[in-house]
Formats: structure tokens, C-alpha cells, sequence
């Protein structure tokens, strides 16, 4: 894959406006809480940011107008989302070069560890199980890195997935990526992003092979391991 020189990155971008909508603490904290890739309301954005509800309303709409935000309606219930994968995916580089937030106690400590071990990147596993889940899937031949980034099912691949009951067709015919490589920033190496981790994760959260533990923390079930490997096992 080509690569821009350090003068041109940028050029043919206007990059100012969103490292403006970027520059706020609370706008950050607002994007962040919806990095499960779930929808929420302005008053749980609000508490979850530390803000007054209008005081959201007004980052929200920053937001939204500069294209990092979705609102959905239901009825009278406005909720709000990220626009997309790639917005995740900023706030995941990010984190890799943002210094450490200071740990303040001992449950701050515990959630992190958590959040290193197991969580949603916007919908993928990420963390040192997503690390894995792409680590294990090349290893059983499941997958095939197509360049640097790109990853493509093997014939393998395509009947594990159908074990799992994900159309990989449907996932083909999608405007969405694939299968790219998206480092991790706990891990400092590479989980998967796009369609098929998407699936994946899904999967392993309706079969309960994974749980939510909080917005974007997952529990691994006690019996996960012995599961991914008898998915894995050649037959």
C-alpha cells in the first residue's frame, strides 16, 4: 500500500475542523461513551461527560454537524451514535498516543485491566482477546492477510463462519470493510475491524460465549477458551 510523505498528509483534507471538535474534554468524553457502537440519550451522554443536559445538547450538535455523530429517533426519544466505524478507529489511535490517565482507586485500576483484557472497539472485540481472536484465526489457517491490512477468508474460514451461522456473502455485498488490521491501544498489536470481527462478535455475545460488563468492558465466559478451540479444531 502507498504511503503519504509527511508534507502531503492533510493536503487534501481539511483536517482543522475535526481536531477542533477533537480539542474538547467533554466532546471527547461524549464520543468515547459511544464507542460501543450502541445509542444513547443526551441525558446519559451528559452524566457520562460530567456536564449539564444542555450543556450536552450543545456539544452534541457540534458533534453531529461535524459529521462525528448520528441522532435516531424514536418517537419523542432522540438517541445518539457514532457515525460510523471509523470514528471509532480515531478514538482507538488516539489512545495510543494519549498519555495514561491517572488511576485515582482501586476500582478505577480493576476497570482498566478489564478494558485491556476484553472490550468492543465501536462493534468488535478488541483488547488482548481481540489480539487473539485474530492471532488464533491466521493460525488455523482461517484467514489470509491479503497486504498489510486487508485479511481475507480461506476456504477454512468460509466453513468456520458457517458454523457459526454468519453469511459471509451478506458481509461481502456490505460498503463496509472486511476484515483490516486496527491497532490495538492496550495491546500495542493488531485486531481485526469491519464486517466479519463485527459478525464474530456478535455471535459470541448471543451464544454468551461473551458478556457486557459495562458500556464497553466484556466478561470472557469461564468455558470461552475451551470453546474457541474446539471452534478452531481441525476436524
Amino acid at each position: 500500500m502507498d504511503t503519504k510523505s509527511s508534507d502531503e498528509i492533510g493536503k487534501d483534507r481539511d483536517l482543522a475542523p475535526i481536531g477542533s471538535l477533537l480539542g474538547h474534554p467533554a466532546r471527547v468524553a461524549i464520543l468515547v461513551a459511544l464507542a460501543d457502537g450502541r445509542a444513547l440519550p443526551a441525558t446519559d451522554l451528559a452524566r457520562c461527560a460530567g456536564i449539564k443536559p444542555a450543556t450536552a445538547t450543545t456539544h452534541l450538535h457540534r458533534l453531529i454537524e461535524g459529521g462525528l455523530v448520528r441522532v435516531q429517533t424514536q418517537g419523542r426519544h432522540r438517541y445518539h451514535r457514532l457515525a460510523g466505524p471509523d470514528v471509532a478507529a480515531v478514538l482507538e489511535a488516539m489512545a495510543r498516543i494519549a498519555p495514561a490517565a491517572q488511576v485515582r482507586s482501586l476500582s478505577q485500576d480493576t476497570s482498566q485491566q478489564a478494558l485491556a483484557e476484553a472490550r468492543t472497539c465501536y462493534d468488535h472485540l478488541a483488547g488482548r482477546r481481540g489480539v487473539e481472536l485474530r492471532d488464533r484465526l491466521l493460525a488455523a489457517g482461517a484467514l489470509r492477510t491479503d497486504d498489510d491490512y486487508d485479511h481475507v477468508l480461506t476456504d477454512r474460514g468460509e466453513a468456520l463462519m458457517g458454523e457459526l451461522g454468519i453469511d459471509t456473502d451478506r458481509l461481502h455485498i456490505g460498503r463496509r470493510i472486511f476484515a483490516r488490521s486496527c491497532l490495538d491501544w492496550t495491546e500495542r498489536r493488531p485486531h481485526l475491524t469491519g464486517a466479519l470481527p463485527a459478525a464474530i462478535t456478535r455471535t459470541f455475545l448471543d451464544d454468551g460465549w461473551l458478556t457486557y460488563r459495562s458500556r464497553r468492558g466484556l466478561r470472557v465466559a469461564q468455558d470461552y477458551d475451551q470453546k474457541l478451540t474446539n471452534w478452531l479444531a481441525d476436524r
